[in-house]
């Protein structure tokens, strides 16, 4: 079997290539549409009143109809304004989900630090917060809320709407914020009916550029900036804003709305077919809840292999996987001590993370890399 000249990409989950009509918008945006929204003159004033239309479409796309959204950076910044803007006083209880992206989890560990009460709310060996236990963790003293939508390291869709009712009802204080960054674009989002208070996303996952996300904050809800400066964004994140990345936001995120079903129909049977296919060829583990899951995620467990030594075997045939987020590719996981696998598959987790832009026909080609890997590694190894 002949390597592949075309590269299979299965790391969208890390990131995704931006589409044709969101490059086309952005590269406009640059040439047309450079002033400063913040000047005065009339070209300013037009750029302005465009990037208040991106604003208009994200939050028309996501329900967003009782608060404002606000552009940032990206994922990252956004969770961290939420969690260090929306923190309430000193020694108050904040709760995070265990299986937090690290923008969450590290943020949070950092307000532990600084003398909050911080609890981690277990997940289940899917990667979806256990709803009992983290009922159990609610207080009226509670301040803060964060847990995401879908999980960035098996796919599960956790129930934030029942998860925000348990926390209004047990502690009504609390602001409830939720890094959406891997639900948007995959699953539908309607924020007016989870009825968080805050919510976080980025463009790049979902086919938009690099370098811009989106924060929502409902009415009402207070929460500090986590950048000063000249009070753009309403106070809430100063900079000069970024019209062209914004545009190609909400380029991306209309055509991932528009597509939303076909596309979630055809990721699914790309992992379905994926998933038969590897359990012909190696005793897997599946950690994906495939019923409870946005569609372009399949993580698995393979038995007596690194995930990182079949990653870069695997990347020799042309294929590019994970290991989980790509974020934290520096530092060990702590996801594999969370997924509940026996000592022969805890070190061999691969994240596949499909798009749009993936045909069912490679799912053979992909298996059988796979196979041909395992078995170069088990012979090296005997």
């Amino acid at each position: 079997m002949e390597t592949t000249s075309k590269t299979i990409y299965l790391d969208n989950a890390a990131t995704t290539a931006m589409s044709d009509g969101a490059l086309a918008a952005v590269t406009e945006a640059m040439r047309e549409d450079w002033h400063n929204p913040s000047a005065m003159y009339t070209p300013s004033v037009e750029v302005t009143a465009k990037l208040n239309e991106a604003r208009e479409t994200l939050a028309n796309i996501t329900h967003a109809v009782d608060g404002e959204i606000y552009f940032t950076s990206g994922g990252t910044e956004s969770n961290n304004t939420a969690l260090f803007g929306a923190r309430g006083r000193k020694g108050s209880r904040i709760i995070v989900g265990q299986g937090e992206h690290d923008s969450v989890f590290r943020a949070a560990s950092e307000l532990k630090s600084m003398g909050y009460d911080v609890r981690f709310a277990p997940i289940d060996t899917d990667g979806s917060v256990n709803i009992d236990e983290f009922k159990q963790l609610l207080s009226e003293d509670t301040s803060l809320v964060s847990v995401m939508h879908v999980s960035n390291e098996t796919g599960a869709i956790n129930d934030v709407a029942r998860m925000v009712r348990l926390a209004k009802k047990l502690a009504p204080q609390a602001i409830f914020h939720s890094d959406g960054v891997q639900a948007l674009g995959k699953i539908p989002v309607n924020l007016k009916a989870l009825n968080v208070d805050m919510y976080s996303a980025s463009a790049h996952k979902l086919h938009g550029p690099k370098g811009v996300g989106a924060l929502y904050v409902k009415k009402g809800v207070s929460a500090r900036p986590l950048l000063y400066g000249g009070g753009q964004e309403k106070g809430m994140r100063s900079g000069t804003e970024s019209y062209p990345l914004a545009r190609g936001f909400e380029v991306a995120a209309e055509e991932a709305a528009r597509e939303l079903a076909v596309n979630a129909e055809r990721l699914n049977a790309y992992r379905l077919a994926l998933k038969e296919e590897l359990g012909r060829v190696n005793d897997i583990r599946v950690i994906t809840p495939i019923e409870n899951a946005a569609p372009g995620i399949l993580t698995v467990a393979f038995d007596g292999i690194r995930g990182e030594v079949l990653l870069h075997s695997l990347e020799k045939f042309n294929i590019l996987v994970g290991t989980g987020s790509a974020c934290a590719s520096h530092h060990e996981s702590r996801f594999k001590r969370l997924f509940g696998l026996d000592e022969a598959h805890k070190e061999g987790v691969i994240r596949f993370s499909m798009s749009c832009e993936n045909r069912i026909e490679e799912v053979e080609y992909v298996a059988d890399c796979v196979r041909r890997c395992l078995a170069s590694y088990k012979r090296s190894a005997q």
